[in-house]
């Protein structure tokens, strides 16, 4: 079984039509909700990294740069799952996310947060594979046209465990997290290395918990039933067009979405995983702060669902990208020119713009691709390294400037997206 991607040209009839039933895409919704779940965590792990390990805010965001970073081997993830299979392959990327939340058990033991950075390596490792399967897989599961409605019903899946999983983590790990600041702040060294070893062993159990359930599902995927699909082949329109292309470099549109999607997954971050930190800096306690993940979260969510109904009946994708990149724009100012919860508030409404925008950028980028379109998708896996980079680059100026402040990167990043959906997608040979 090899990687599957298409053209969205094609026309081949929905997977679960061919199947006879809705189990694929049942499955691929499982290992969306497992995406969401790992992912966001982050939003916890920063913050509480930062008090255990006693970190800049720059380094704390280390977190975020080793968990996505893996992104740029979606080249070899895509030939992992052509040599070994579909089913194989995501097997296989689910035990390295176990190996890597094993890794958090001796990171936490001994307080190490280069420990704790390897783990979240190995699970962005994993997270690579299986996305490098599940997202062309879910944009083939029938028209073109509908790609945005079903990645967004994905989204749902990946952002419902989104909000569940840093009011988890952050209920254990975030505990009492104000009192303990002010007291580590009046203890001798002995007492502070202490509390920060108690501190950073909260984790235990949880990752302990994380390794038995991504090991279960391991072997779900492993015995399920998901269909072979040989997608390489194009339709006669789209062979035709493609037949003077040897390079992928020859679909501008194509590059010009990845750049796109590298910028998107950075705000995208940004807005979910700084904002506990952000809320704090705004003078708003922890024990408050540490839902605000889940409310950026809950905004994707109304934005998907907003997708789902609208695209493409009453808007199309290219609108509706249009759309969220201006409601970037308008939220991420908004987040800067106003204070308290209604700054952190426009942080959250940021999820909002953000939640159709991975569901249009796909499809709009690796249209007409077709016989390069298992690359052109590798490409785009890549681009999810911009978590990587951009998060790591407001930490910075977090830290040179403020928080807030902080937010301009964000204006830059709409813009170019708002450029791609107005004209880059068009550009369709150099």
């Amino acid at each position: 079984m090899s990687l599957v991607t298409t053209s969205p040209e094609t026309s081949a009839p929905p997977l679960a039509s061919q199947t006879g039933s809705a189990r694929p895409i049942i499955i691929i919704g499982a290992l969306f909700f497992i995406f969401g779940f790992v992912t966001w965590l982050n939003s916890v792990l920063i913050p509480y990294l930062q008090i255990a390990c006693e970190l800049s805010t720059f380094a704390s965001y280390m977190v975020v740069a080793a968990f996505y970073m893996p992104y740029l081997m979606a080249m070899p993830s895509a030939w992992v799952l052509k040599t070994i299979g579909f089913k194989k392959g995501m097997s296989v990327g689910l035990i390295v996310m176990a190996v890597g939340a094993l890794v958090f058990v001796p990171a936490a033991m001994s307080r190490t947060y280069g420990l704790f950075l390897l783990g979240l390596f190995l699970q962005g490792t994993g997270l690579a594979l299986l996305q490098t399967a599940a997202n062309p897989y879910i944009t083939i599961l029938g028209p073109r046209e509908s790609a945005a409605k079903r990645i967004s019903i994905m989204g749902i899946c990946n952002k419902i465990a989104g909000i569940c999983a840093p009011i988890a983590l952050g209920a254990v790990a975030l505990k009492d997290a104000d009192a303990l600041v002010k007291q580590l702040a009046q203890m001798d060294l002995v007492q502070k290395t202490a509390q920060l070893d108690a501190l950073a062993q909260r984790v235990i159990v949880p990752y302990c918990l994380m390794v038995g359930v991504l090991l279960v599902l391991a072997l779900v995927v492993y015995f399920s039933s998901l269909p072979e699909v040989d997608t390489d082949q194009e339709d006669e329109a789209v062979a035709a067009a493609n037949s003077g292309k040897k390079s992928i470099l020859q679909f501008p549109h194509l590059l010009l979405g990845t750049a796109a999607m590298f910028l998107y997954v950075g705000v995208e971050v940004i807005a979910g995983d700084t904002i506990i930190s952000y809320g704090a800096s705004q003078g708003i306690a922890f024990a408050t702060a540490k839902f605000f993940t889940s409310f950026t979260l809950g905004a994707m969510i109304v934005g998907y669902l907003v997708g789902i109904v609208t695209i493409p009946r009453f808007i199309s994708q290219e609108n509706a990208l249009k759309l969220s990149a201006v409601l970037g724009i308008v939220f991420g100012l908004g987040a800067i020119f106003t204070d308290g919860f209604v700054s952190v508030l426009c942080v959250s409404l940021m999820g909002l713009a953000n939640a159709l925008v991975f569901p249009a950028i796909w499809p709009l980028a690796i249209a007409g691709l077709g016989r390069f379109t298992k690359i052109g998708s590798s490409f785009l896996i890549m681009a999810l390294a911009g978590g990587a980079v951009l998060p790591l680059l407001y930490g910075y100026l977090a830290d040179h400037f403020d928080p807030q402040q902080a937010y301009w990167l964000v204006i830059p990043c709409y813009l170019f997206i708002l450029y791609f959906a107005t004209a880059g997608h068009k550009v369709k040979s150099r």
